[in-house]
């Protein structure tokens, strides 16, 4: 038979109860009355019926309040389960996330989580399973995210001059201008739609495998869109090509959308009928030319790639008709939101100016 424990005595009732009423956790509340409860000379049954726990579990209540007092009642969190990583394997999980595989050697062009659970054992003997390395993954910060599309060809240090040098071709397409013109910046580039949509992810029970429509026709059409970011604007047009008088048409609808008085810059890739010598540029803008193979300076792509995944794959449209109006549907409900385009075009290295 265990020997009863003597309930610290610094504490009256009243201050218990006094402080159960000022406490948010309710499990911790019915502990409070539970002490306080035998506090006011109450029996250890009378407290487990309060709490609604056995006598055993009013030990171990009593234990806690008397080695911290009422904030050793609190609510505590499970430890769950310890990992069998140390930091050095850690570390070196890390370098080889952020540098990535190589399918000569690894077999894979990205890592899957069983992929570095094969190689934790073959670097460290250190067997994993896939649950507790997603955690571990999640832990340290990491998350599978969709990448950023990249040229094969590019140029890093492209990147870095255009960011440089942004600020100054700003001021000085800003000194041509009238003094006072607000400038807007906008983001143009054109993606191509057609039948062949893609698959995307979707929710579905573990273990099976979903079915999504795939056409194996070949009509599209080409949505020309421009962004303005800051302000939330947006201007597009579904033309069945890509050339220099369909991009003519898309000025004049930028240069519609284009505040009272401003002027638009107009970033944009150079494609061929960017800087074609027919290419009738509005007043009120000024084209300025991206590096050459960086489309990840572009926020347009990941419009592309938003409206894509939500509004223009998995499904089959019947016609070319039907692709200019699924088009245009999901470019006018990407304008009525000004929020997301804020959201995915603002760029703190071009709107910081």
């Amino acid at each position: 038979m265990s020997v009863p424990i003597k309930v610290r005595d610094d504490f009256s009732a009243v201050d218990i109860r006094g402080h159960a009423r000022r406490c948010k956790d309710g499990a911790q509340v019915r502990r409070l009355l539970a002490i306080a409860t035998i506090l006011d000379g109450g029996s250890r049954s009378d407290a487990a019926l309060i709490g609604g726990v056995t006598l055993q579990i009013v030990r171990d209540w009593v234990l806690r309040f008397n080695a911290d007092g009422p904030e050793g009642l609190a609510t505590r969190k499970a430890p769950g389960p310890q990992t069998i990583l140390n930091d050095g394997h850690r570390r070196a999980l890390e370098e080889i996330v952020e540098a990535g595989p190589i399918p000569a050697v690894h077999g894979v062009v990205r890592w899957r989580i069983i992929d570095l659970a094969q190689w934790l054992w073959d670097e460290f003997r250190i067997s994993i399973s896939k649950q507790a390395l997603g955690h571990e993954l999640r832990t340290m910060g990491y998350r599978k995210l969709t990448a950023r599309p990249r040229h094969h060809g590019q140029r890093p240090e492209d990147i870095t001059a255009f960011k440089k040098s942004f600020p100054t071709r700003l001021a000085q397409i800003t000194r041509q201008l009238p003094k006072g013109t607000p400038i807007e910046l906008w983001w143009q580039d054109e993606a191509r739609v057609g039948q062949q949509t893609k698959l995307t992810r979707r929710w579905a029970r573990r273990g099976t495998r979903p079915c999504a429509p795939k056409d194996q026709r070949r009509s599209s059409a080409w949505i020309f869109g421009a962004i303005c970011p800051a302000e939330g604007k947006a201007a597009g047009i579904v033309m069945p090509k890509c050339n220099s008088e369909a991009m003519s048409m898309h000025l004049e609808e930028i240069s519609f959308h284009v505040a009272p008085g401003a002027h638009a810059v107009v970033l944009l890739d150079q494609a061929g009928w960017h800087g074609s010598a027919e290419l009738a540029v509005p007043p009120n803008i000024t084209l300025l030319p991206l590096p050459p193979r960086c489309p990840e300076l572009n926020p347009v792509e990941n419009v592309w790639q938003f409206m894509r995944d939500n509004w223009l794959s998995n499904r089959i449209f019947k016609s070319y008709d039907d692709v200019v109006d699924h088009c245009c549907y999901a470019w006018n409900k990407l304008a009525d939101q000004p929020w997301r385009i804020m959201t995915l075009g603002l760029r703190n290295w071009a709107h910081r100016y």
